[in-house]
């Protein structure tokens, strides 16, 4: 049920509280909307008016906050919010099919986006940074992956099931790490909870108590094979570890009982006789070995085998909040090295002797920047790690920061040294849930240690903060992550002077990446030159790259600079998914460009990258097949970056604006023939009119697809997709190979094929959303797409089917 909020139901005690906990100056702008919103679920006029009344923040300055970031909500919501991934994994993957179905299972009427009951309201969200698992939702707090239209009915029913029985805490006798004879290691970051592992790791630990098995069940971060989640590890103290792929909460006691016997005398007994069962139907030893996989296999080989870790060293090893054992894998070694046998001066040189480049972005020198802010003179320095990830198609940041937040933090205090830093703080994505909860009980477990100059003292002096974005994909944007962190509207400004020279509250300020502050600790601890052997003259060390869309093999990948994009995608990725042609490669997000596979074997490097139209970026690695049509690609970028637009520039906000009109018209069979050099001119308006790099590199996409792809958008201005996605231009088609078996016109969503039993049956093309579900369905290969009068695709031939057998 939908609750709006009037002046006399506003509970202004809990406000106050918020104004107390959050601050009442202007810089707290956002933390005090967030709050609010936490709250009421969205922001009522009312609460907005008490704010103002209450504190220094303007009704101007708070309703230009509220107004430009996409999290903040102004109308009322359901109970339970669906938010519906729009990255760039997700779209190519039928996004925009999910939405739909979503909106129809729920009765959304057009325009609105809750549903009669007030129950759920659907959001669309740039991204959620599970792209392996695309297309994804997010329902609260739960995340569903690798769905299809058909799925939605049982993901809405699965988490209304879920919510009305709810988890019961129990209090289980568990063995210490100490006691243990064996440890069983789960993945639990935001991929692998997606796909179950929290229910596995439960499963795993009441087996272990209710058994008093001497294991101890264990989290841990990221193993990057995001392909094989959930992944289950059983290390004993003496034998070979063995790992377990795609297991699910019903598949735990037999791989538990696989590896553990029970303690007691009758549960010993009836272990026993449960195993000669087994035995006897035949299906629970195939179960475990369906599930076992071996890092010598191939696949498996092929996917870790060429990687080098250092970013993600230990990966699904560790704890990520296991302070201790952090410090075991010496941790805070390079930290302490840094601050009690090293000048600022001597760190500085170290990082430039790496030939370490800034990973968030266009590859500036780090030691160079950081011997520009350790240069500038004041009392007060601020070091800021920029894990405001929002290039859709890349989850490289959220990773680290759920896996290795200690790594980051002792990078920071790193660079606090380097730069005469007093001030260290976290900027994350609202989006990134997991990676806040982490980061901040990581800093808690510090300060509570000593490590951390908290309110306590602690033996480095540098105090830590976090704060959470709010929806701004140009906050990803140095100048504009600083306006945003002091409570403005995150809008970049002009350089110089830099924020390394005068940044947060005109301060020198150091601004790094995720990546680039957890490469630092390996760097001191082993040498600058070990670093910079690896790699290329001008770009050295590893890089860590999310790779998803359409290739076998989707995970978080560390590899070595100048490694080709072939041996990423081919060999590490496994290449294209079977009966499907690689087409292209996405490479570093809206500002980035498509790269054919005819330049695969352009090695990772960022002038080679952007030699070829892209950039290196952050990291994202989006591969697209020859069912993907370039024009939608450029236009779901454009869509995004104009979308995102601050509005400060005129020819970023105007520009893209008429590019986007222009694809939009190319995409619906209404392209003029001197649109394509239209397009061209204003990109290249566009990247000169900007003052940001966001602006400047936003027309890539649409210069990468029409420098290596022109004969599509040529085919658009003829009225044919190629590709068959573009929905104005396609049409579905039931050919004299249809029996009448009726399941196409019983599936179909929208009524859009007429129930015919016995006869060939036809579709509806005014009623049709072109949702493919009739393709799915169709058993006798008789339903076909088509795109100017040229057939694309066909539905498969299943199996020879008789009607009579479909209709009883």
């Amino acid at each position: 049920m939908i609750t709006t909020h009037t002046a006399d139901s506003i509970d202004r005690a809990v406000i106050d509280q918020i104004l107390d906990r959050h601050g009442k100056g202007p810089e707290a702008t956002i933390a005090v909307l967030q709050a609010v919103q936490s709250r009421f679920h969205y922001l009522p006029q009312e609460a907005l008016e008490y704010v103002c009344a209450k504190t220094g923040i303007s009704a101007a300055r708070l309703t230009g906050v509220a107004t430009f970031y996409t999290q903040f909500r102004h109308r009322p919501v359901g109970e339970h919010m669906i938010h519906v991934c729009r990255g760039t994994a997700c779209h190519v993957k039928g996004a925009d099919l999910i939405m739909d179905a979503l909106t129809r299972h729920l009765g959304i009427a057009p325009g609105e986006d809750t549903d009669p009951q007030g129950r759920f309201t659907v959001q669309p969200v740039a991204c959620l940074g599970c792209c392996t698992l695309a297309p994804v939702v997010q329902i609260d707090q739960a995340t569903y992956g690798r769905l299809t239209p058909q799925k939605v009915p049982r993901i809405i029913a699965d988490f209304l099931e879920r919510s009305s029985n709810g988890a019961v805490p129990r209090n289980l006798q568990l063995v210490s790490p100490e006691e243990a004879e064996a440890e069983i290691r789960v993945g639990l970051g935001s991929c692998c909870q997606a796909q179950g592992s929290g229910e596995v790791y439960e499963r795993l630990r009441e087996l272990t108590a209710v058994n008093r098995t001497r294991a101890a069940v264990k989290r841990v971060g990221c193993v990057g094979m995001c392909h094989q989640t959930p992944l289950v590890e059983i290390v004993p103290r003496r034998g070979a570890p063995k790992l377990y792929a795609r297991v699910h909460p019903e598949d735990v006691p037999g791989i538990f009982d696989s590896h553990f016997r029970p303690r007691n005398p009758l549960r010993r007994l009836r272990y026993h006789v449960a195993r000669w069962l087994d035995a006897l139907v035949g299906d629970a030893g195939e179960a475990v070995d369906r599930h076992r996989i071996d890092v010598r296999d191939p696949p498996v080989c092929a996917f870790l085998g060429r990687q080098y870790r250092i970013a993600i060293e230990h990966g699904g090893e560790t704890d990520p909040l296991d302070l201790d054992e952090y410090l075991r894998h010496d941790g805070f070694r390079a930290s302490r090295r840094a601050w009690h046998e090293m000048s600022p001066e001597a760190v500085i040189d170290e990082i430039e002797r790496s030939g370490l480049r800034g990973r968030g972005g266009a590859g500036f020198p780090t030691g160079a920047k950081w011997r520009i802010a350790a240069a500038a003179p004041a009392e007060i320095k601020y070091v800021v790690c920029n894990g405001d990830e929002g290039d859709p198609g890349a989850f490289m940041d959220r990773m680290i920061l759920e896996s290795f937040p200690y790594r980051v933090i002792e990078g920071m205090l790193i660079a606090a040294r380097a730069v005469g830093a007093t001030r260290s703080l976290f900027y994350i994505r609202a989006e990134y849930p997991l990676a806040v909860a982490r980061v901040r009980e990581a800093l808690r477990r510090c300060e509570d240690r000593g490590l951390l100059g908290g309110e306590r003292g602690g033996e480095f002096p540098v105090r830590f903060s976090v704060n959470e974005g709010a929806g701004a994909f140009v906050c990803g944007e140095e100048t504009a992550l600083l306006a945003s962190i002091e409570g403005r509207r995150g809008m970049p400004r002009l350089r110089p002077p830099y924020p390394a020279q005068s940044g947060l509250n005109g301060r020198p300020t150091l601004v790094n990446n995720v990546e680039t502050l957890a490469l630092v600790p390996w760097i001191l601890r082993h040498g600058a030159e070990r670093f910079a052997a690896l790699g290329t003259p001008g770009s050295k060390g590893t890089k860590v790259f999310a790779l998803a869309g359409k290739v076998q093999r989707g995970g978080l990948i560390e590899v070595p600079m100048g490694v080709t994009l072939r041996e990423i995608i081919e060999e590490i990725g496994g290449g294209a998914l079977p009966g499907r042609t690689l087409k292209a490669v996405q490479v570093g997000g809206p500002s980035g460009g498509c790269v054919p596979v005819s330049l695969f074997d352009t090695p990772v490097d960022y002038e080679a990258l952007t030699a070829t139209g892209a950039i290196m970026g952050s990291g994202g690695l989006v591969v697209l097949d020859d069912s993907d049509c370039m024009v939608d690609i450029a236009r779901y970028f454009l869509r995004f970056t104009q979308d995102q637009s601050c509005g400060k520039c005129t020819l970023c906000r105007v520009g893209t604006r008429r590019m986007l009109d222009i694809l939009d018209r190319i995409c619906e069979g209404r392209g003029k023939p001197d649109d394509l050099t239209t397009l061209e001119n204003l990109a290249h308006a566009v990247s000169a009119g900007s003052i940001c790099g966001l602006g400047k590199t936003a027309p890539n996409p649409v210069l990468s697809t029409l420098r290596y792809f022109r004969e599509e958008y040529e085919a658009h201005l003829q009225g044919r997709c190629p590709a068959g996605k573009c929905v104005p231009l396609i049409h579905y088609r039931i050919t004299d190979d249809c029996i009448g078996c009726t399941l196409c016109a019983q599936q179909c969503p929208v009524g859009a094929i007429p129930l015919t039993p016995y006869r060939k049956h036809r579709v509806l093309d005014e009623l049709c959303t072109r949702c493919d579900t009739c393709l799915a369905a169709c058993p006798a290969g008789a339903v076909v797409v088509e795109s100017g009068g040229v057939e694309i695709r066909r539905a498969k031939v299943l199996r020879d089917i008789d009607a009579e057998k479909v209709h009883g």
